[in-house]
């Protein structure tokens, strides 16, 4: 098979959450775990870092590369979903996986991968782990893709578990109360391994505390060591910010500027989270200064290929993609836009069909212009019945069956001074970029 046959393969013959959802999950770790030893336990020949959370686990993933390639060290990156590139999920220093290495990875193994009927994304932590131990990488990032206890990536035995925070997504797999999806993100925590906890909650903290005591896990919650203030700009996307300690805090770069490419609100825990974990790396041997830090924020888009987080894809008007996908994401998203400057907001807005997009459309501003749309894969809400419901809650607009239409008719019809925002699903913010990339 060449390259186009290979991904044929991986998107159409094997089950892939990403096109058909539910249909493609897996409540157990068995598969995963007979893959691992089937490939000669490639987990196990390299550090790593696991990331999880319902949001701003890709964001803190891709920090933590950027600084430790800033570093000086040879870093694979692990992520999920890809938005253009199938590629994008793996990456070492910033380069996608080569075609070639996926083709002969799904060439040796098609025949165990139909054996034994494995989902697009056991086989996909299968390749990323093995092309990190043949590649031999000093320290893997590694994003969970869903939950954590039972998500394939749970194999690794990292220096440090990282989960960002806990909201309501996936709740069909993970739960309907936080403190029940906190269990499953909590199913990272490994014995005796540190983990930082993003955000205190008091539904949560109960959870990760009890787990982190029970396998004798150091514990640290992130907003209790680390603020993060930003600092006032007219730059629609860029965050400059500054670094606060609260308590017991050992790193050295406060109290002057920094700056991010990734420039949501949201960013601000993300970034404390970062502080975190950059603060504790070092106990486990890893050598990064200020300056890596530093770089590593201001050139994580460049360094790690990361996109879609508060973009600014075009200007006149300003054009931004963001892949809010949840409650969560849209509160964050909305406080983003309660701090720019725009005459009118335009918002192409689409969404798959196994979110509750009814509630989240009642989050969105009644003021602002829309233009329904949908993404390109079978999970996607056909935008008639989006329209149709978006009319009952009284957001008004008209449907199109391709985003890049809806973007053109948006900025059509915006003044230069107006802003356009097209949110609503990662994979719809991946079929925007698409010709930009």
């Amino acid at each position: 098979m060449d390259y186009s046959e290979t991904l044929d393969f991986l998107f159409n013959s094997l089950p892939m959450y990403q096109r058909v959802g539910k249909a493609a999950y897996k409540a157990d770790m068995d598969n995963t775990l007979a893959l691992m030893s089937y490939l000669g336990n490639p987990e196990r020949k390299f550090r790593s870092i696991h990331v999880a959370g319902t949001n701003g686990k890709g964001s803190v993933s891709h920090f933590t590369a950027s600084i430790l390639q800033q570093a000086g060290y040879k870093v694979g990156l692990y992520t999920s979903p890809h938005l253009v590139d199938f590629r994008e999920r793996i990456r070492i220093n910033g380069e996608k996986i080569p075609e070639q290495e996926v083709v002969r990875f799904v060439a040796d193994n098609k025949p165990f991968f139909e054996s034994h009927s494995l989902s697009f994304f056991e086989m996909t932590v299968g390749l990323a782990f093995d092309y990190f131990a043949r590649e031999q990488v000093d320290v893997a990032v590694v994003e969970v893709g869903m939950g954590g206890r039972l998500d394939s990536t749970n194999v690794v035995m990292p220096d440090l578990s990282v989960i960002t925070n806990i909201g309501f997504d996936h709740t069909q797999f993970l739960g309907d109360t936080l403190s029940k999806i906190a269990f499953e993100k909590a199913g990272i925590i490994k014995p005796k391994v540190p983990v930082v906890i993003g955000e205190t909650h008091p539904e949560t903290k109960p959870v990760f505390l009890s787990r982190a005591a029970e396998l004798e896990a150091p514990i640290t919650f992130a907003d209790q060591c680390y603020k993060i203030e930003p600092i006032p700009t007219d730059a629609p996307a860029t965050l400059y910010f500054t670094v606060k300690p609260i308590a017991n805090s050992q790193l050295s770069i406060f109290d002057c500027q920094l700056e991010s490419p990734l420039s949501g609100s949201y960013q601000l825990k993300n970034l404390a989270t970062l502080m975190k974990v950059v603060e504790l790396l070092p106990q486990f041997g890893y050598k990064i200064s200020s300056e890596n830090i530093r770089n590593g924020i201001a050139e994580v888009v460049r360094t790690t290929g990361l996109h879609g987080r508060w973009e600014l894809i075009d200007t006149n008007p300003n054009t931004i993609c963001e892949t809010a996908h949840n409650p969560d994401g849209i509160n964050a998203m909305l406080e983003k836009l309660s701090t720019l400057c725009y005459r009118h907001l335009h918002i192409v807005y689409g969404c798959v069909n196994d979110k509750d997009y009814a509630s989240i459309l009642k989050m969105l501003p009644g003021d602002a212009s829309f233009y329904f749309t949908q993404p390109s894969v079978p999970r996607r809400l056909e935008v008639a019945s989006l329209v149709a419901t978006a009319h009952e809650i009284g957001l008004l607009g008209d449907g199109f069956p391709d985003v890049h239409e809806a973007i053109a008719a948006a900025r059509s019809a915006a003044n230069p001074d107006d802003l356009v925002l097209v949110t609503g699903s990662i994979f719809l913010v991946a079929d925007a970029l698409n010709s930009e990339l």
